[in-house]
């Protein structure tokens, strides 16, 4: 079985990228791409179709909705899940209206990032 996990972590602030990816090296064999914003997002997604996508909502360019949508139209599997701040719940339901796989509350704290790539690893072994 394969447990390499690829993860694209798309956010505008190279802070909140760097401690996702840290957290995300905690849980294991990963392969981890960046991207800046949505559009940035996409298209990443389209080249390297990862296992799973970290998206922030608020982004310059294109919001991670507007990603979101785009990623799923491309991929109706797409596992995108929304990370975002306290400050934004209407942007969460609108995330989980469109097809979001799961969403985070940020700051992100460690459990939330493993649990989500558990969940992850274990539907891939379904399939």
């Amino acid at each position: 079985m394969n447990d390499m996990i690829k993860v694209l972590i798309c956010d505008d602030s190279a802070l909140i990228r760097a401690k996702l990816k840290t957290l995300v090296e905690l849980n294991g064999n990963s392969l981890i791409l960046f991207a800046e914003n949505g559009e940035q997002g996409v298209q990443q997604y389209k080249e390297h179709r990862p296992d799973v996508v970290f998206m922030d909502i608020v982004m310059p360019v294109k919001t991670g909705i507007e990603a979101l949508k785009e990623i799923r139209e491309f991929d109706p599997s797409a596992k995108v899940v929304m990370a975002s701040s306290a400050g934004t719940q209407a942007n969460l339901l609108e995330a989980l209206k469109y097809g979001a796989y799961d969403f985070v509350q940020k700051p992100v704290a460690a459990e939330m990032i493993a649990g989500v790539l558990s969940k992850v690893l274990k539907e891939r072994e379904l399939v």
